[in-house]
């Protein structure tokens, strides 16, 4: 089995039925400290070393599911290892089928990780969104040409569907400045970060962006979202979760593995 970053949340069906099964947190150079964390379903964690790398892993729980306790204590572990150094952190419920097999993998793919170590070193990841504004209405009306020539007919003949095509004309104008500011938004923050990376939006999210830092330009960066946030915050609410593990920016293509 390869170990990917970005997996999906594994099932209780897809856990191996041997005992031997890893559960597995991340990867990290050689000669960090075993974290005292206990792991997922309160196992030990112990760290398996080859070339030069460290995985961080524990027994697999025989019930593999999303429980809040489990989700804190993977995180737990995580950020055991992220105050030690670079780390290349693994998502909830990514396996290994046994030692050998992740030792083997650690060796084929010791210059590709070791790579993506050095480019998350010193670094962390902010990840900020923004969501739709209302806004003034009136000043929309004012500023655009068709939504005044469709209100004022709305007021000389004012009925349902009507009322309905001015009321659809105003979202979608909110959506639109909502997402005009938040390409000023990304145009403004990207150049303070290391690599940016876009993740999922729709018509109320309209921003979703990873930012990797380095760790010293952390304080700059959140001032220059407060300032966005003043600036634009009559169209697009602004939100800061991090820092985080580098998640976003581990690249989950290694070789395979041997069996």
């Amino acid at each position: 089995m390869t170990v990917h970053a970005t997996a999906p949340v594994t099932t209780t069906a897809a856990v191996p039925e041997t005992g031997a099964a890893l559960y597995v947190y991340g990867i990290t150079p050689a000669g960090v400290s075993t974290p005292r964390s206990p792991g997922v379903g309160g196992a030990p964690v112990r760290l398996l070393t080859e070339s030069g790398l460290c995985a961080a892993v524990s027994a697999t729980p025989p019930r593999l599911r999303p429980r809040r306790r489990d989700l804190m204590a993977h995180q737990a572990v995580l950020d055991e290892l992220a105050s030690q150094g670079p780390l290349l952190p693994m998502r909830f419920a990514v396996l290994s089928p046994r030692p050998d097999v992740l030792l083997s993998q650690l060796r084929c793919d010791a210059a590709h990780l070791t790579r993506q170590l050095d480019g998350v070193r010193g670094c962390v990841e902010l990840n900020v969104k923004g969501t739709v504004v209302p806004g003034s209405f009136a000043d929309l009306v004012r500023r655009d040409e068709k939504l005044r020539a469709l209100a004022l007919r709305t007021r000389r003949r004012p009925d349902y569907e009507a009322n309905v095509r001015l009321g659809e004309a105003l979202a979608r104008a909110v959506r639109r400045e909502a997402r005009r500011a938040a390409q000023e938004v990304l145009d403004h923050l990207t150049p303070l970060a290391v690599r940016t990376v876009g993740g999922p939006t729709d018509d109320e999210q309209v921003l979703s962006a990873s930012f990797l830092l380095r760790s010293a330009d952390e304080p700059r960066f959140r001032q220059a979202v407060d300032a966005c946030a003043r600036d634009r915050g009559d169209r697009l609410a602004l939100s800061v979760t991090g820092p985080l593990p580098c998640y976003s920016f581990v690249d989950p293509s290694p070789a395979p593995a041997e069996r």
